[in-house]
């Protein structure tokens, strides 16, 4: 075992198909060979648990069923369509990636990896994943699933961390990978998010238990192995609430930060309005790779001249609490319209 290379290890991926046979999750992108449904699955769950985010996907196709529609749709409303999955990025790269097609394929998917690979925000654990179902592709999906179940099949502790990792684990993954590989990749995902779980596996249902030298040496929590750890980035953010007779003040943010795209309260005013602030609330909120402290002033602008004067100067929305909801807010400050 300490050369998997020299060995015979395909009757472990046939264990998996014949598992998954019998124990798939019945889920409705699962009932289709659609690259476009394909897609869009493997992007909403790529940061978010299946039964939180089912149906967001399926409100999404109805919404927007072939690609054709997500192209031609308003990038705010494809932004409104993702409300609730966060990592608003990726709403904004298959809304550019939908015109790709259009532009780049007539309008059809492309059917090799190298050129779904193409497609804006898709990585190769995608492109693998939609080449192997839809298509007969014969590349392995390599995420954290596979990390996990072959780290600890194997007892390798290769670093995950490692800038290698994708490409040393996707070797180790053909060493398995029977000749239906989008059956396996799919396998692969529910043993990793159902039996091999990151914490408490089920390993007494895994049907590859047997041949798991973790799990024979007793030490699956010792895999896989995590040298560097991301640290999270303190944050500060001020915003002001800018608001008269139920009406209030906001614009829209760059692509180049944070919450891309997304709408926001005003993050400055003007000395002028300084004499409205009737308060201040410090709102704590975590993103994955940042911990945000967020100071939001409360500004009612008491004056009518200088609110029209403020409109008339100023490029800003006026959006009110009746019909906000229209619009993609960041999580902490939609909270704040909705407590107000």
């Amino acid at each position: 075992m300490k050369n998997p290379e020299t060995s015979d290890f395909k009757h472990i991926g046939n264990k998996l198909l014949n598992w998954y046979k019998k124990n798939a999750r019945d889920l409705p992108f699962r009932q289709t060979k659609d690259p476009y449904k394909i897609w869009i699955c493997e992007i909403v769950f790529q940061q978010t648990r299946i039964n939180q985010g089912l149906n967001h996907y399926n409100n999404f196709i109805k919404r927007f069923p072939d690609v054709k529609t997500l192209a031609e749709a308003d990038e705010d409303e494809v932004l409104l369509h993702w409300k609730g999955l966060g990592y608003y990025s990726r709403a904004i790269n298959i809304h550019k990636a939908a015109k790709q097609i259009m532009t780049d394929y007539n309008g059809s998917f492309p059917l090799e990896y190298e050129e779904i690979l193409k497609l804006k925000g898709i990585g190769k654990y995608t492109a693998a994943a939609v080449s192997s179902i839809c298509f007969n592709g014969k590349m392995p999906a390599v995420d954290g699933n596979f990390y996990r179940v072959l780290s600890r099949f194997f007892a390798d502790d290769f670093d995950i961390s490692n800038s290698k990792s994708f490409s040393y684990f996707s070797q180790l993954a053909t060493l398995i990978m029977p000749e239906n590989v989008g059956d396996f990749n799919q396998a692969m995902m529910d043993l990793g998010s159902e039996i091999c779980k990151p914490k408490n596996p089920l390993c007494g249902e895994c049907p590859i238990n047997d041949d798991c030298l973790a799990f024979s040496m007793q030490k699956i929590s010792d895999y896989p192995v995590r040298t560097k750890k991301v640290k999270a980035e303190d944050l500060a953010l001020t915003y002001y609430f800018v608001h008269r007779n139920g009406q209030f003040l906001i614009q829209q943010r760059k692509d180049d930060f944070i919450w891309k795209k997304l709408f926001e309260f005003l993050p400055e005013i003007s000395t002028e309005l300084e004499q409205f602030i009737k308060g201040v609330k410090t709102v704590n909120h975590k993103l994955t790779h940042k911990n945000l402290s967020i100071e939001i002033f409360d500004v009612e602008v008491g004056s009518s001249s200088v609110w029209k004067a403020l409109i008339n100067t100023n490029q800003y929305i006026i959006s009110d609490f009746e019909n906000f909801h229209e619009k993609s807010f960041p999580k902490p400050l939609e909270n704040y319209i909705h407590n107000f």
